[in-house]
């Protein structure tokens, strides 16, 4: 069910540094759009931020300026694990979700969720290359490019998070907006080559990708199953 037209709408979205700005600037495009609403940017503080490759970012509200919003935007990115143990982020992530209609994690945001505790039992997906970190955090892997599971909406890697913000409007607002949304802004693909997933890229692009990605996929790995760990001695503690 939609959401009455004149019922306004608050929708945040977490920036942090060394995050990948398109898994934000994506859905802004679409969000910031969403007829009677507010979009919020939001980080720690309201200093510049720069984003993986040095694009600068700046937060409108803080951590503990920000409202209860409506939808929730969490990006990813390599800067995601850096709050992988970051108190006051995972805080917020809880805090937020307890009470939004929507969260909305795109690319490796999923795993910001997943830290925060958000996804056990939620089907859930991230970007391809961190795919296997999700069923530490209690989540159930789907490769499909948009994830809807109550609340939970997640986008795969970074384009992904263009068609979320378009399905995450037509919950909102409806199909029509959403469609006059994605007329707006001259969303329709045709990409030049077939190589934007796993099971279409050629296999030496595939290759040297994976192999380009393995740091932070090892890294990401090791958080995931100290996550589980910390998870099931926290069960034995309460048994």
């Amino acid at each position: 069910m939609t959401i009455p037209l004149e019922t306004h709408l608050t929708i945040g979205g977490l920036i942090f540094p060394h995050m990948d700005q398109c898994d934000f600037t994506g859905p802004f495009e679409a969000l910031a759009r969403v007829p009677n609403s507010t979009f919020l940017t939001i980080w720690k503080n309201k200093e510049p931020v720069r984003d993986l490759f040095g694009m600068l970012l700046l937060a409108d509200t803080t951590l503990d300026e920000a409202p209860q919003l409506d939808v929730l935007l969490v990006p990813g990115g390599y800067g995601q694990e850096d709050l992988m143990h970051d108190e006051a982020v995972l805080s917020f992530l809880r805090k937020q979700a307890a009470n939004a209609k929507y969260v909305f994690s795109v690319c490796t945001g999923a795993l910001l969720c997943g830290g925060a505790g958000l996804l056990e039992g939620k089907r859930a997906t991230t970007h391809w290359t961190a795919m296997e970190t999700l069923p530490y955090f209690g989540a159930i892997p789907s490769d499909e490019r948009v994830v809807i599971d109550g609340k939970f909406v997640s986008a795969g890697g970074v384009t992904s998070g263009i068609d979320g913000s378009l399905v995450l409007a037509s919950l909102l607002r409806g199909d029509t907006v959403a469609q006059e949304l994605q007329l707006y802004m001259a969303y329709d693909p045709e990409p030049p080559f077939q190589a934007g997933s796993p099971k279409s890229a050629p296999q030496n692009v595939l290759r040297a990708v994976t192999e380009r990605a393995g740091p932070i996929t090892a890294k990401r790995l090791e958080t995931a199953r100290a996550y589980q760990t910390a998870r099931a001695n926290k069960a034995l503690a309460q048994a």
